[in-house]
C-alpha cells in the first residue's frame, strides 16, 4: 500500500507533495481534514513508527491551549488525542509497503 496522510491547506504538505512528484509514484493521499484517520489506520502508522509519540505533533495550535505541555503523555494519550484532533498528527505521513515517513522526512521518498 502507498498512502499519503495530509492537510490540503498546509503549505509544507503541498510542497512534498510538488516536489516529490508522489501522485505520479501511486500513492494514495488522504486529506485527514475532509477524511479522518480511523483508529485502524492510526493503529497501523503506529506500528511502523514504533509508537503514537512519534506520531504526535506538539506543534499543534490546540497543544499548548488544552494544557498538554504541563501534562505527562502516555501512548494511550496520545493515540486518543490524534483520533480527537486531526491537527495532533505530525504531517504529512507517507506509508510506502512497510516503510513510514513522518514529517518533513517524506521529502526522501
Amino acid at each position: 500500500m502507498k498512502k499519503l496522510y495530509h492537510l490540503s491547506t498546509c503549505s509544507t504538505c503541498k510542497r512534498i507533495i510538488a516536489d516529490t512528484g508522489i501522485k505520479e509514484k501511486g500513492f494514495v493521499l488522504q486529506d485527514i481534514k475532509t477524511e479522518k484517520i480511523t483508529p485502524e489506520q492510526l493503529d497501523e502508522m503506529a506500528k511502523l513508527a514504533g509508537s503514537y509519540e512519534a506520531l504526535f505533533s506538539r506543534r499543534s495550535q490546540q497543544f499548548r491551549p488544552m494544557g498538554l505541555h504541563e501534562q505527562t503523555l502516555t501512548e494511550k494519550d496520545y493515540r486518543r488525542l490524534i483520533l480527537q484532533e486531526y491537527t495532533f498528527l505530525k504531517r504529512p505521513v507517507a506509508i510506502d509497503g512497510k516503510k513510514i515517513f513522518i514529517g518533513a522526512e517524506v521529502k526522501n521518498l
